[in-house]
Protein backbone atom coordinates (compact mmCIF):
# COMPACT_ATOMS: atom_id res chain seq x y z
CA UNK A 1 0.00 0.00 0.00
CA UNK A 2 1.36 3.59 -1.08
CA UNK A 3 2.13 6.30 1.73
CA UNK A 4 0.62 9.49 1.18
CA UNK A 5 1.87 12.72 3.33
CA UNK A 6 -1.60 14.54 3.25
CA UNK A 7 -0.48 18.41 4.36
CA UNK A 8 -3.69 20.57 5.27
CA UNK A 9 -3.43 24.32 4.51
CA UNK A 10 -6.24 25.10 7.36
CA UNK A 11 -5.04 25.19 11.05
CA UNK A 12 -8.12 25.81 13.18
CA UNK A 13 -9.26 23.08 15.25
CA UNK A 14 -12.50 22.75 13.48
CA UNK A 15 -11.29 22.72 10.17
CA UNK A 16 -13.96 21.72 7.49
CA UNK A 17 -10.75 21.09 4.77
CA UNK A 18 -9.09 18.89 7.75
CA UNK A 19 -12.10 16.70 7.99
CA UNK A 20 -12.41 16.53 4.44
CA UNK A 21 -8.84 15.06 4.43
CA UNK A 22 -10.42 12.72 7.17
CA UNK A 23 -12.96 11.36 5.43
CA UNK A 24 -11.03 11.07 2.10
CA UNK A 25 -8.31 9.03 4.16
CA UNK A 26 -11.09 6.57 5.57
CA UNK A 27 -12.70 5.95 1.63
CA UNK A 28 -8.56 5.26 0.79
CA UNK A 29 -8.07 2.75 3.60
CA UNK A 30 -7.50 -0.49 2.09
CA UNK A 31 -6.02 1.55 -1.02
CA UNK A 32 -3.70 4.52 0.32
CA UNK A 33 -2.25 5.08 3.25
CA UNK A 34 -2.65 8.50 4.58
CA UNK A 35 -0.28 9.72 7.13
CA UNK A 36 -0.87 13.44 7.82
CA UNK A 37 1.98 15.55 8.47
CA UNK A 38 1.90 18.69 11.04
CA UNK A 39 2.56 21.77 9.23
CA UNK A 40 1.15 24.10 12.05
CA UNK A 41 4.47 24.25 14.31
CA UNK A 42 6.93 25.09 11.22
CA UNK A 43 8.40 28.82 11.98
CA UNK A 44 7.95 31.20 8.98
CA UNK A 45 10.58 30.17 6.46
CA UNK A 46 13.77 32.38 7.41
CA UNK A 47 16.92 31.09 5.60
CA UNK A 48 19.30 31.99 8.83
CA UNK A 49 17.47 29.16 11.04
CA UNK A 50 19.43 26.59 8.47
CA UNK A 51 22.37 27.08 10.72
CA UNK A 52 20.48 25.13 13.70
CA UNK A 53 17.58 23.47 11.87
CA UNK A 54 14.04 23.27 13.90
CA UNK A 55 12.96 19.95 14.70
CA UNK A 56 9.67 20.76 12.69
CA UNK A 57 11.36 21.53 9.70
CA UNK A 58 13.40 17.87 10.33
CA UNK A 59 9.96 16.16 10.96
CA UNK A 60 8.73 17.61 7.94
CA UNK A 61 11.21 17.00 5.54
CA UNK A 62 11.46 13.17 6.68
CA UNK A 63 7.60 12.82 6.82
CA UNK A 64 8.02 14.05 2.65
CA UNK A 65 10.92 11.81 2.33
CA UNK A 66 9.02 8.76 3.64
CA UNK A 67 6.32 9.36 1.60
CA UNK A 68 5.29 7.42 -1.70
CA UNK A 69 2.88 10.51 -2.88
CA UNK A 70 1.58 14.28 -1.09
CA UNK A 71 -1.89 15.12 -1.06
CA UNK A 72 -2.28 19.24 -0.76
CA UNK A 73 -5.56 19.93 0.91
CA UNK A 74 -6.27 23.81 0.90
CA UNK A 75 -8.70 26.35 2.00
CA UNK A 76 -9.38 29.37 -0.45
CA UNK A 77 -7.90 32.55 0.92
CA UNK A 78 -8.28 35.92 -0.83
CA UNK A 79 -8.64 33.59 -4.21
CA UNK A 80 -5.58 31.80 -3.54
CA UNK A 81 -3.99 28.70 -0.97
CA UNK A 82 -3.64 28.42 2.60
CA UNK A 83 -0.19 30.68 3.77
CA UNK A 84 0.85 27.42 5.87
CA UNK A 85 0.96 25.05 2.91
CA UNK A 86 3.28 28.02 1.27
CA UNK A 87 5.38 27.69 4.31
CA UNK A 88 5.52 24.07 4.38
CA UNK A 89 6.62 24.06 0.81
CA UNK A 90 9.36 26.58 1.36
CA UNK A 91 10.76 24.86 4.17
CA UNK A 92 11.05 21.58 2.47
CA UNK A 93 12.87 22.76 -0.87
CA UNK A 94 15.85 23.63 1.16
CA UNK A 95 19.08 23.40 1.71
CA UNK A 96 19.15 24.22 -1.96
CA UNK A 97 20.27 20.72 -3.90
CA UNK A 98 17.58 19.32 -1.57
CA UNK A 99 14.55 19.63 -2.43
CA UNK A 100 12.19 16.80 -0.79
CA UNK A 101 9.25 17.48 -3.57
CA UNK A 102 11.37 16.92 -6.26
CA UNK A 103 9.58 14.33 -8.36
CA UNK A 104 6.83 13.27 -5.79
CA UNK A 105 3.75 12.32 -7.56
CA UNK A 106 1.22 14.66 -6.08
CA UNK A 107 -2.85 15.85 -5.92
CA UNK A 108 -4.15 19.04 -4.74
CA UNK A 109 -7.62 19.53 -3.04
CA UNK A 110 -9.89 21.25 -0.66
CA UNK A 111 -13.15 22.55 0.53
CA UNK A 112 -15.11 25.82 1.05
CA UNK A 113 -18.88 26.40 1.85
CA UNK A 114 -18.49 28.30 -1.54
CA UNK A 115 -20.11 26.89 -4.65
CA UNK A 116 -16.80 26.96 -7.01
CA UNK A 117 -14.70 24.76 -3.84
CA UNK A 118 -11.54 25.85 -3.72
CA UNK A 119 -11.04 26.41 -7.89
CA UNK A 120 -8.83 29.54 -7.16
CA UNK A 121 -6.63 28.63 -4.72
CA UNK A 122 -6.09 25.20 -5.99
CA UNK A 123 -5.33 26.22 -9.81
CA UNK A 124 -2.99 29.04 -7.31
CA UNK A 125 -0.80 26.25 -5.63
CA UNK A 126 -0.59 24.47 -8.72
CA UNK A 127 1.97 27.00 -9.86
CA UNK A 128 3.94 26.84 -6.67
CA UNK A 129 3.86 22.99 -6.78
CA UNK A 130 4.63 22.56 -9.85
CA UNK A 131 7.91 24.93 -9.96
CA UNK A 132 9.49 22.92 -6.79
CA UNK A 133 8.96 19.72 -8.63
CA UNK A 134 6.01 18.40 -7.65
CA UNK A 135 4.28 15.87 -10.45
CA UNK A 136 0.90 16.85 -9.96
CA UNK A 137 -2.41 14.78 -11.01
CA UNK A 138 -4.05 17.44 -12.97
CA UNK A 139 -7.17 15.13 -13.72
CA UNK A 140 -9.50 14.58 -12.45
CA UNK A 141 -10.25 17.58 -9.80
CA UNK A 142 -12.27 18.14 -7.21
CA UNK A 143 -13.42 21.52 -5.49
CA UNK A 144 -15.25 20.48 -2.95
CA UNK A 145 -18.25 22.54 -1.99
CA UNK A 146 -18.72 22.02 2.25
CA UNK A 147 -21.78 20.69 2.87
CA UNK A 148 -22.20 19.75 6.95
CA UNK A 149 -25.54 17.26 5.83
CA UNK A 150 -23.28 15.29 4.20
CA UNK A 151 -20.83 14.63 7.29
CA UNK A 152 -20.56 12.96 10.38
CA UNK A 153 -18.08 14.47 11.89
CA UNK A 154 -15.20 13.55 9.31
CA UNK A 155 -17.13 10.64 7.96
CA UNK A 156 -18.96 11.30 4.96
CA UNK A 157 -22.58 9.93 4.95
CA UNK A 158 -23.46 10.98 1.46
CA UNK A 159 -23.13 7.93 -0.39
CA UNK A 160 -23.63 9.56 -3.93
CA UNK A 161 -20.45 11.74 -2.63
CA UNK A 162 -18.72 8.89 -1.13
CA UNK A 163 -19.15 7.27 -4.50
CA UNK A 164 -17.44 10.01 -6.89
CA UNK A 165 -14.81 10.80 -3.93
CA UNK A 166 -13.61 7.34 -4.16
CA UNK A 167 -13.54 7.15 -7.89
CA UNK A 168 -11.02 10.07 -6.95
CA UNK A 169 -9.01 8.07 -4.48
CA UNK A 170 -8.55 5.37 -7.37
CA UNK A 171 -7.62 7.62 -10.04
CA UNK A 172 -5.21 9.30 -7.25
CA UNK A 173 -3.69 5.66 -6.53
CA UNK A 174 -3.46 5.03 -10.52
CA UNK A 175 -1.79 7.92 -10.80
CA UNK A 176 0.68 6.72 -8.36
CA UNK A 177 1.17 3.49 -9.36
CA UNK A 178 1.75 4.96 -13.01
CA UNK A 179 4.38 7.18 -11.68
CA UNK A 180 6.03 4.81 -9.27
CA UNK A 181 6.47 2.55 -12.86
CA UNK A 182 8.26 4.83 -14.12
CA UNK A 183 10.49 5.95 -11.85
CA UNK A 184 11.41 2.56 -11.51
Amino acid sequence: MKNVAVLVGSLRAASINRRFAEALAKLAEGRLAFRFVEIGDLPIYNDDLWAEPPAAVTRLRQDIAAADAVLLVTPEYNRSYAPALSNAIHWATRPWGQNAWAGKPAAITGTTPGATGTAAGQNALRHLASSVGLDLMIFPEVYWTWKDTHFDGSTLTDAESAKFLSGWIDAFSGFIDRHTKVAA
